[in-house]
């Protein structure tokens, strides 16, 4: 009888066709987890969006990506899953198994395709922003690649700070473990606003760019000094964050519960120029994919415009 190898049951571990992972409210959260995280407000949650996201289904959503790389625009698509699930926060990771110390979050795991030239570049982002505390993203990970290599990046908030761990096939930046002070992170903005626009922090604030910017930029990760903006604009909200840099991001999205991202944008200065990037929505459906991985299920991706 042939054994499973060791690699192969690691991967079926970590698959992530896991069921019941999004159905729990977060009414079964329990108060012991105030005292576990640095004391933080619990957060409060308004039912328009208990019953939009603990209705057990994700929701996808299609952006056509016009995505600036080595001082030219490339097209592609970039997708957003958000999703709540439970999360162990000793391990930091999904959990598995129900207990009284898991948390809730909004997972967003963000992509984006599109090629330069001959080859392709494949950007994927997972962040984890928990729904028991106002308190920043427990985790993000990142994982970029294309034909010259690929490079990963992983942040996890522990101990009023942020551990941090960067793979790359650069030379100049190969394998480093760091830590860096707890600040908000620019990749929990999205999730951020889906809770409640108006709950967002403006005027001065102290910010760590995105991690795809940071790998993209072969730049060290800091926490930054930046202004930031809410404005309502007719049936839409836009916030925006200008660092001090000279660096902006941009989400507009709708005025109203579940605050859905209608695009985004990101301008910095990049070999004598400024690097524009956008992206604008095209499809969104709401569905539980992880269900969903037999070919009968290939047509989703037309409706999303795959």
């Amino acid at each position: 009888m042939k054994t499973i190898p060791f690699f192969l049951s690691l991967l079926l571990l970590v698959s992530c066709n896991a069921p019941n992972s999004n159905t729990k409210s977060p009414a079964a959260i329990n108060e012991q987890s105030a005292a576990q995280v640095n004391e933080a407000p619990i957060r409060n949650l308004s039912p328009e969006f208990k019953d939009y996201w603990y209705a057990g289904v994700a929701e996808i959503s299609n952006y056509e990506l016009k995505q600036s790389r080595y001082g030219e625009i490339r097209d592609g698509h970039a997708v957003l899953i958000f999703v709540t699930e439970p999360f162990d926060p000793d391990d930091q990771v999904k959990a598995d198994q129900e207990q009284e110390s898991n948390r809730s979050v909004l997972k967003l795991n963000a992509t984006r395709d599109f090629n330069t030239g001959i080859y392709p570049y494949k950007i994927m982002s997972s962040t984890f922003l928990p729904l028991d505390l106002e308190a920043n993203a427990i985790k993000v990970a990142t994982s970029i690649q294309e034909w010259c290599g690929h490079t990963y990046m992983q942040l996890n908030n522990r101990n009023d700070q942020y551990e941090g761990v960067l793979y790359s096939y650069f030379q100049s930046e190969s394998n480093k473990e760091f830590a860096i002070d707890n600040a908000m992170l620019e990749n929990q903005i999205p999730s951020q606003l889906r809770i409640d626009p108006e709950l967002m922090p403006t005027g001065d604030i102290k910010i760590i760019p995105s991690t795809e910017y940071l790998r993209l930029t072969h730049n060290p990760t800091e926490v930054l000094n930046a202004k930031a903006i809410l404005e309502k604009q007719d049936d839409q909200y836009i916030y925006s964050v200008n660092y001090d840099n000279g660096r902006k991001v941009s989400y507009t999205l709708e005025n109203s519960s579940p605050f859905q991202i209608l695009s985004w944008s990101e301008e910095y200065p990049d070999r004598g120029n400024i690097a524009t990037t956008t992206a604008t929505l095209k499809k969104t459906i709401r569905t539980p994919y992880w269900n969903q991985n037999s070919n009968q299920y290939s047509v989703l991706r037309d409706s999303l415009g795959l």
